[in-house]
């Protein structure tokens, strides 16, 4: 236990000396927890609504895909948006989006506004993952190697606690204030990133890209297309949008413990418990993870899904195992993106990262319809949760036919 504890502070302070050194990224990842928790953090007032309503089982899994799905349409526009103009630009731009998109949200007051409550969770997530994706394009070009590999497990936890203690926090204040205030609190969080943002010095793109975006789109598909390495590394960094099964949360939070708590206090603290796995997960495991080791962190987390379903009538021991389920997540998220951008050229970053995010964000919005369409024929939710340990153990076999495929460079 003593070990473990200082590797944890080793861990942490390593962390924190990479953030001193870099005063622009530690401004940057500062606006990035502001911005990412906001996006999230009126997702549990958005599913507590849905609930209160009395929908169905599909209209909570499409709300679950509508938080990715509009990062997927958008992303092979976004990245040529990305390489052609000026970072901050693009960030003020989406951070103004948010806001209007949030504040507008008090207006879905029942059952007859939910197609307005698509549109903006539509619009809100849009722009919350054309942020994400201007940013992490932002980093290659500002990092390089062990530093660059350090800020992605950074934004991979802020990303991560973003979003499960986003909703966890949530979950208990739209308990103790309700739905309607949580987006307005929600609103007030985006200004706050927005101002934060507006004096920060931004480098511009050292080769801004003059071709038109139809063909700079057309460029990116020859590019990848010649380099098959990039495309099977997308693939993978992909699968780890699976572990996006929100829709699973709340359908397992409604079946077997509203009659214990209110759903959105349920809510909360299952998110809670899933982040403290997101968020320690990288602090014990990043060091073991080699291209090599890759593979046995896939397996875990498909084991760790099967440990969960195991003990889903018991909501103590439920808010346990999703600690456990947590710990691989952050890792698998932050270690494949670092393979990717270890193998993009720099005139591609901004586009590669767009469709690296398309991918991911299409698998994310599958698997909310995926939960769906389950659910909705009565396969149970056990089941359900075991089919996605079933799919993380597929994954780590693609892996291994990636890695003996292709040489691929060392993170580290």
């Amino acid at each position: 236990m003593f070990h473990l504890f200082m590797v944890l502070l080793r861990m942490i302070k390593r962390y924190i000396n990479f953030l001193k050194s870099e005063k622009l990224v530690r401004k940057l990842v500062l606006i990035q927890l502001i911005s990412y928790f906001g996006a999230w953090f009126s997702n549990v007032a958005i599913y507590t609504l849905l609930i209160q309503m009395n929908v169905s089982v599909m209209i909570i899994a499409l709300v679950a895909a509508l938080h990715f799905l509009p990062g997927a349409l958008i992303a092979p526009f976004s990245g040529a948006i990305i390489d052609k103009y000026p970072p901050k630009i693009l960030l003020k731009t989406l951070i103004i989006i948010e806001i209007i998109a949030t504040f507008l949200l008090t207006l879905v007051s029942d059952a007859s506004y939910i197609y307005l409550l698509y549109i903006l969770v539509f619009i809100r997530m849009g722009a919350a993952s054309f942020y994400f994706t201007t940013e992490m394009s932002l980093l290659p070009k500002l990092l390089k190697n062990e530093s660059l590999h350090i800020a992605n497990e950074i934004q991979s936890i802020v990303w991560s606690l973003s979003y499960t203690v986003g909703m966890a926090l949530s979950g208990f204040f739209v308990y103790k204030f309700g739905v309607m205030m949580a987006f307005i609190v929600d609103g007030f969080m985006f200004i706050v990133a927005l101002l934060l943002l507006l004096p920060l010095e931004l480098p511009k793109n050292k080769n801004i890209v003059e071709q038109k975006i139809l063909l700079m789109m057309k460029d990116t598909f020859t590019y990848i297309k010649s380099n098959p390495v990039i495309l099977a590394l997308i693939t993978l960094h992909a699968t780890v949008g699976f572990t996006a099964y929100d829709a699973l949360m709340v359908l397992i939070v409604d079946y077997y413990y509203s009659d214990l708590l209110a759903v959105s206090l349920a809510l909360g603290l299952l998110n809670s418990f899933r982040a403290i796995g997101l968020v320690i997960g990288p602090l014990f495991i990043s060091k073991l993870i080699n291209n090599s080791s890759l593979t046995y962190l896939f397996i875990l987390q498909g084991l760790t899904l099967f440990i969960f379903s195991s003990f889903l009538d018991s909501f103590y021991l439920t808010l346990f195992t999703s600690i456990i389920v947590g710990l691989s997540a952050t890792t698998l998220w932050s270690y494949t993106y670092t393979l990717l951008q270890h193998h993009t050229d720099s005139a591609y970053y901004g586009r590669v990262v767009a469709y690296n995010d398309m991918f991911f964000l299409l698998v994310a919005s599958f698997s909310g319809f995926l939960i769906g369409f389950l659910a909705n024929f009565k396969v149970s939710l056990v089941s359900i949760t075991d089919i996605f340990g079933v799919i993380f153990i597929l994954c780590g076999l693609y892996y291994i036919w990636l890695k003996n495929k292709f040489v691929l460079k060392e993170v580290k």
